[in-house]
């Protein structure tokens, strides 16, 4: 790629990151080109529709929380998950206007890649007792949707009320034994749950 394009491809990037995260999916790649400063022309020679440009977003989305989770893990104390937990919050909330792509729209590799570093760092956190032995992946799906959930309600009057929600629920989830018995939802339940979404 030339320079001049590739110096294009990282405008519209970008700028389709800030338009989509503020003003959601349903605009225009008008709205992208103007915020680039690029015709719309070159915005469809780089990506021809918006699910392409939305699917390259979400990849790069998914390929920063890899090397975050990779960098988590390698810490190697059972800290990790907690860490994780909170960039993964973060990067759901600064990507908001399309996040519900990166929650249904798993892909393959990169998807799986980065589920199977959510159970390492998981198991690791049970080793290092950080976290509490009857908590499952499923019950910190749960409480990511639950941060996204006071994100949508609390807006711009109160930005920072997620961190405190989550910090309630991660002092929740160290403590042993659980207050309840009852089992959280498994895979299967929680699977449905995304299709039903999307």
């Amino acid at each position: 790629m030339r320079r001049d394009a590739a110096r294009n491809q990282e405008l519209i990037l970008r700028s389709a990151h800030e338009v989509f995260s503020e003003l959601g999916t349903e605009v225009g790649l008008d709205v992208v080109a103007h915020r680039a400063g690029v015709g719309v022309g070159t915005v469809y020679r780089h990506f021809p529709n918006k699910d392409l440009l939305l699917g390259r977003l979400v990849s790069s989305m998914y390929e920063g929380l890899v090397a975050s989770a990779q960098g988590a893990l390698a810490r190697g104390d059972g800290t990790g998950l907690e860490e994780f937990l909170r960039l993964l919050s973060r990067s759901l909330i600064d990507h908001l206007g399309y996040s519900d792509r990166f929650v249904s729209g798993r892909e393959p590799g990169v998807g799986e890649q980065l589920d199977g570093l959510f159970d390492e760092l998981l198991a690791q956190a049970k080793t290092h007792r950080r976290i509490n032995d009857s908590t499952t992946k499923e019950d910190l799906q749960i409480l990511i949707w639950g941060v996204r959930g006071v994100v949508a309600i609390s807006g711009s009057v109160a930005p920072d009320a997620w961190e405190r929600f989550l910090d309630i629920h991660l002092a929740g989830l160290r403590a042993s034994p659980f207050p309840s018995a009852k089992p959280g939802p498994d895979a299967g339940q929680i699977r449905r749950m995304l299709e039903a979404r999307g």
